[in-house]
């Protein structure tokens, strides 16, 4: 069985948990060894999606669903991981079908919404994978998919970030006290400024982690403004640094606008470092109250109080890793195959059904 992974073309073109999510999951794939079962990135410019078994496309967003739509044309069925915001239910989506219908009427069915063209993506794909609960809510709720079509599958962790010691983050930097990390793409709607301006009376450094695209260098600016912020520029996923400096965190936070599964968060609770984070989120650890902080991205006084709590009283760290032990991308990859053999053997009745 030839699987082949799709996502937009410009992907690779930077780094974020879309990428390192596409990488793991190939090589997870590939780890498992399975005889039956080849796994590739699809390079359009000289592969056919007729020469694969199985389709699997990765975002609903950025023009995806041509290549949904391609696959379902010749018949190749697909798996398609939304990656959808789970702010979405049945009254934005209600709002958005109206959007969608007095567009097309204006402009004579010429123009389409992204609202249109993610339904599209997400009509066709034979199974729909969400990271979680709340993004199978969004997926119900706002865009009408079937339950019977959506598998839940979260994201893994790479195991390295179990055993992170901060003992090298903290040589190569000096910081030898508490300090709070925001792993990211330096940007307005990941709301770095909102934190620094959260902990502004407190003696607390902000180390930052993440690239500044051009358009967002001035942002970046007001942020190294302040004495408090130490920014480390972009790490790669496996770089032990990373690791090390989740690991010497007294927290970890991720204000941001809204998060789908983040990754940062899963390696932040691996590396035993508890978290405040967005409430705009699909990712749900019952039990993770006392390492996962959870509230409104633009709540500065909750964001100080709780980053403030954690390090007065700060949580086992072995207790927090064990909240996402069982998060492996082996576990991952072996779902994931799964639904392809599944697909894969209902194409293969259903063309010998046509015989």
């Amino acid at each position: 069985m030839r699987v082949g992974i799709l996502s937009y073309p410009m992907l690779f073109q930077r780094e974020g948990g879309l990428q390192v999510q596409v990488r793991a999951t190939i090589d997870a794939l590939r780890e498992l060894n399975l005889p039956s079962l080849q796994v590739e990135l699809v390079d359009t410019n000289h592969q056919r999606l007729d020469s694969y078994d199985v389709i699997h496309v990765f975002s609903a967003i950025n023009g995806n669903y041509r290549a949904v739509e391609l696959a379902h044309e010749i018949g190749v069925p697909v798996v398609l991981s939304a990656l959808l915001s789970p702010g979405w239910n049945r009254r934005l989506g209600l709002r958005a079908r109206l959007a969608e219908r007095l567009t097309g009427r204006l402009t004579q069915w010429n123009v389409q919404t992204s609202y249109a063209q993610i339904k599209r993506a997400l009509q066709l794909a034979q199974i729909v994978v969400a990271l979680g609960p709340a993004e199978q809510q969004a997926l119900v709720g706002g865009f009408k998919v079937e339950t019977g079509r959506i598998q839940l599958l979260p994201n893994g962790i790479a195991a390295h970030f179990f055993h992170a010691d901060g003992a090298l983050f903290r040589r190569h930097t000096g910081l030898d006290g508490p300090f709070v990390l925001m792993v990211g793409a330096i940007s307005p709607y990941k709301n770095q400024l909102g934190l620094v301006q959260a902990l502004a009376r407190q003696a607390l450094p902000v180390v930052l982690i993440g690239r500044a695209q051009r358009q967002h260098e001035g942002y970046l600016q007001k942020l190294l403004a302040s004495p408090k912020v130490r920014w480390l520029g972009q790490l790669e996923h496996h770089d032990p640094l990373l690791a090390s400096a989740y690991a010497a965190a007294s927290v970890v936070a991720l204000p941001s606008q809204g998060e789908v599964f983040p990754l940062c968060v899963l390696e932040a609770l691996a590396a035993g470092t508890p978290v405040v984070m967005t409430e705009e989120s699909a990712l749900i650890l019952p039990d993770s109250a006392f390492a996962l902080r959870q509230l409104r991205w633009n709540d500065t006084a909750s964001l100080c109080e709780a980053v403030q709590q954690l390090i007065a009283l700060p949580p086992d760290r072995a207790a927090v890793s064990a909240l996402v032990r069982a998060f492996t991308w082996r576990r991952v990859a072996l779902k994931i195959a799964d639904c392809y053999q599944q697909l894969h053997e209902r194409r293969q009745r259903g063309q010998a059904d046509a015989v």
